[in-house]
């Protein structure tokens, strides 16, 4: 029998049923792949327009054409293009993202995954509401860096992602698509030729009835978009552009908006915080060049021989209407156009046949009324976080800023109506609801997160979803009535509304979450093949949403066996929390093996069992990110021995190995600058830096000839990868001996990992390492490679890319007096913790000193 016992107000459960069947493993699968999130809003702080802002606004009324970018990640983009298409030529701009960027690097954090492609997504409609585009997106995976295109279309499923840019382009009618990086290769990266050789494929497969036609029953046509260009680049070492493409200066400067494209590209660029990518304001002639791919070769413009004009579907009689408004605009005034807005959106709603530019420009006239009139309408939540199966109080207000002509505003929430008569003018109006959560209503997710992730791409089955950047469920609408016959409908976002005493007022979305959170610690456990009777704790947390009181059940799941905790009568009141402590005997775990753990709790007062957590992303470029997922511990039984006790770490750009560390039994300190003191450091068995630790802090340039004292007197100093580029070159020495860092990669993780030197401690010493503890690894091998390096150096190991010659940079080691230095580009802060067992053996190994 196994002893499990629960701390709380109520018991204390001793030899607990041993369960052999396990409840739910599909839910356990989905939190492998990271799902069931929630979703954040689209701004921070309400949007208001300028009165030259809305001028703009205006006069894209008069412009029917639209363009559609296409790259492959977040950051892909060429926002000095973008601006210059939205805010000067007023084309409908549209950037189509094929991937969410879960696969890159972080520069702000430690979030990787599905986590780092919410916060990329995120990022990216900061840009996009800096530069005016629209932002889309495929269902695509973001798996890491590839050097293959064709791994890379394997990998997403090359039809369904296809099919997922030709559905955009058949709804967003591009009159020209535009692509950042050719199908040759120049672009580098395998999902930036693939975003390519995609887009050249939709460019004729949307035009072709036989191809995905099962869209067609969801309104769309065919389409063909009269030319595809590449957006030639001189960046990386590459120049691509020649004299001889079309080339557009897209350098000016806005006087309505008071800035150059250059500049609003910049403010858009540098969202991509978790990227590294600010950048400074451009100002001058900017030329983009551009290679005509498909479709007819223009003359002096990517619109040649295209009518963006209200000539295109037989309604000039619209473009006067627009040219007088134009005319006639009062940038003091404003309000004053509306009449005529609204007399301009009764003609378009009576005539035009063309079902696609009457729907978009509708909308635009909407946003105009409300723009113009300066109508205020919202609607708030009393909490930010609101549970199902509870009360949610909701705020909504209104005010008739310049006082235009509104017969009244009707607004429905919560079950009930409130007609507003004929507001008058900036006077505010303010009515509170209470409604109800529904127990049948699902969890705040993202759309693209709701099913399973299959291999490398999202499964998303409901067709009107993809493409979407995000899908905000709850809202509600506003019915204002104009000059007595006209009726608009405005729907406004549910959000939570709070006063920061430095940020100020600022908006986020409403979330919809559980009445249960369980949240487990620690995330990992390690037991060492020879431990005898070692018992570890897994600490489930239960924190309740809502009160109950009844039969309430507790269960630990693995991946292969379960235990009933707790089986009784339970009075549990709001807000209060809970640990549950689940002991774990060594002796109860096979050798060599991975468990995960996880906490589900079951009673009659919740319409579903409850496993999930809640965690959040905050950051202040963009909105709160809200998520629930399920927190589960990995519990991992295996052959590993140390060297040394204490370490010494000095965090980088954002990692989780120290937690790894302690875990494998060192006691972890971590090193700020003013801990950089040669009689500190003698304590320390092995320092370690964090990854791109050099690029970020620029403090350890004056610690060079310390840390190298340390090594010198018997020390080992493991480096892990820096970058060095533009975006964040290693300024300082890191090394006793030189070497280069180079960009170089292994992204295959499953390559074959070749020995060297066969009898260096690094593979001996305290553990015995073979090609089997290279078994399991996620992603990618290795990243930045050393190369050019000094004799001083021993290389350890090799590898390569399929069809590439061998790298040996990954592991480099140089013996310094009595100690040692260590570089390597080896992915230890993704494998550490994805529980790999033997990448803990081998980190063993390098902070190990035996000469």
């Amino acid at each position: 029998m196994h002893d499990y016992y629960v701390t709380g107000n109520d018991y204390k459960i001793q030899n607990c049923k041993f369960v052999t069947q396990f409840l739910l493993m599909h839910k356990l699968v989905s939190f492998l792949v990271g799902i069931i999130l929630s979703f954040t809003a689209t701004a921070q702080t309400a949007k208001s327009y300028t009165s030259a802002e809305i001028l703009l606004q205006i006069k894209k009324l008069n412009v029917l054409g639209s363009v559609l970018y296409i790259a492959a990640h977040p950051d892909d983009e060429n926002t000095r293009l973008l601006s210059y298409l939205s805010a000067e030529k007023l084309y409908r701009t549209g950037y189509l993202s094929i991937t969410r960027g879960d696969g890159g690097q972080n520069l702000i954090g430690d979030e990787q995954g599905i986590d780092l492609g919410l916060i990329r997504t995120q990022e990216l409609l900061a840009a996009r509401r800096n530069d005016g585009a629209e932002q889309f997106f495929t269902t695509g995976y973001d798996f890491g860096y590839s050097k293959d295109p064709d791994e890379a279309l394997q990998i997403w499923n090359h039809d369904k992602v296809l099919s997922d840019v030709v559905w955009v382009i058949r709804k967003f009618k591009p009159d020209v698509i535009i692509t950042r990086f050719p199908t040759t290769g120049e672009g580098g990266h395998g999902h930036h030729t693939a975003s390519a050789i995609l887009a050249s494929e939709a460019f004729d497969a949307a035009a072709d009835s036989f191809k995905f036609p099962l869209q067609f029953k969801y309104g769309v046509t065919t389409w063909k978009p009269k030319r595809l260009f590449w957006n030639t680049f001189n960046f990386g070492g590459n120049n691509t552009q020649k004299e001889d493409q079309l080339k557009i200066n897209v350098g000016g400067f806005n006087p309505v908006l008071g800035k150059s494209y250059g500049e609003i590209a910049a403010e858009s660029r540098s969202e991509h915080k978790s990227q590294g990518f600010g950048v400074p304001a451009q100002r001058g002639n900017i030329v983009e060049y551009f290679a005509t791919i498909k479709g007819d070769i223009p003359g002096q413009d990517l619109m040649d021989a295209i009518d963006i004009s209200w000539g295109r579907i037989n309604e000039k009689e619209i473009a006067e209407m627009v040219n007088e408004l134009i005319g006639k605009y009062d940038l003091q005034n404003p309000a004053k156009s509306v009449p005529a807005l609204l007399q301009l959106y009764k003609r378009i709603v009576s005539k035009p046949a063309d079902k696609y530019w009457k729907e978009i420009k509708l909308q635009e006239l909407r946003n105009l009324i409300e723009n113009c009139s300066g109508l205020f309408m919202e609607v708030t939540a009393e909490k930010q976080l609101n549970v199902i199966a509870d009360s949610i109080k909701l705020k909504v207000t209104v005010n008739n800023r310049s006082g235009v002509n509104i017969n009244r505003i009707k607004v429905s929430a919560a079950g009930k109506e409130t007609v507003f008569e004929n507001p008058e003018t900036n006077e505010t109006k303010v009515v509170s609801f209470t409604g109800y959560i529904h127990n049948t209503q699902s969890v705040s997710q993202p759309y693209w997160l709701e099913k399973e992730l299959t291999n490398g791409s999202f499964d998303v089955r409901d067709q009107e979803l993809i493409g979407k950047s995000e899908w905000l469920k709850n809202k509600i609408n506003f019915e204002v009535q104009f000059d007595n016959d006209l009726l608009l409908t405005y729907e406004k976002q549910i959000q939570y509304k709070n006063t920061d005493p430095v940020k100020g007022e600022l908006y986020q979305p409403v979330q919809v979450v559980n009445p249960v959170f369980i949240n487990t610690s620690p995330s990992l456990i390690l037991f060492r093949n020879d431990d005898k009777n070692k018992q570890r704790e897994i600490q489930f947390n239960v924190q309740a949403n809502t009160g109950w009181k009844g039969k309430t059940k507790f269960i630990a799941n693995s991946n292969k066996r379960s235990f009933t905790v707790f089986d009784s009568t339970v009075n549990f009141s709001n807000n209060e929390k809970r640990n549950i402590i689940f002991k774990i005997n060594s002796d109860s775990l096979e050798k060599n093996s991975k468990e995960i753990f996880s906490g589900q709790l079951s009673t009659r007062s919740f319409s579903e069992d409850q496993y999930f957590s809640l965690r959040k992303i905050s950051y202040d470029h963009i909105p709160d990110i809200y998520y629930n997922y399920m927190d589960v511990v990995s519990v991992m039984k295996i052959d590993l021995k140390t060297a040394g006790s204490l370490v010494g770490y000095i965090p980088g750009a954002g990692d989780k190995i120290p937690q790894a560390l302690e875990q494998m039994g060192y006691k972890v300190v971590i090193l700020n600058e003013a801990d950089i003191k040669s009689k500190n450091l003698r304590q320390f068995d092995a320092i370690i830096t964090g990854i791109r630790a050099y690029n970020v802090h620029e403090w350890l340039a004056n610690s060079f000839n310390t840390l190298m004292d340390y090594v010198k007197d018997g020390g080992v100093l493991l480096t892990q990868y820096n970058t060095n580029n533009s975006l964040g070159p290693v300024k300082a020495k890191i090394s006793p001996y030189s070497f280069n860092i180079s960009r170089n990669r292994i992204t295959d993780e499953k390559a074959k990992v070749n020995f060297l030197l066969t009898d260096h401690p690094a593979l001996n010493y305290p553990n015995k390492i073979t090609e089997k503890d290279f078994d399991g690894w996620i992603q990618e091998r290795s990243i930045y490679n050393a190369e050019n390096v000094d004799e001083h150096f021993k290389k350890i190991l090799s590898m390569k890319d399929p069809g590439e010659k061998e790298q040996d940079g990954s592991l480099i080691i140089a013996d310094y007096g009595k100690g040692r230095f260590v570089y390597t580009g080896l992915v230890f802060f993704r494998e550490l913790p994805a529980a790999v067992p033997g990448a803990f053996r081998l980190f063993a190994n390098l902070i190990a000193n035996k000469r």
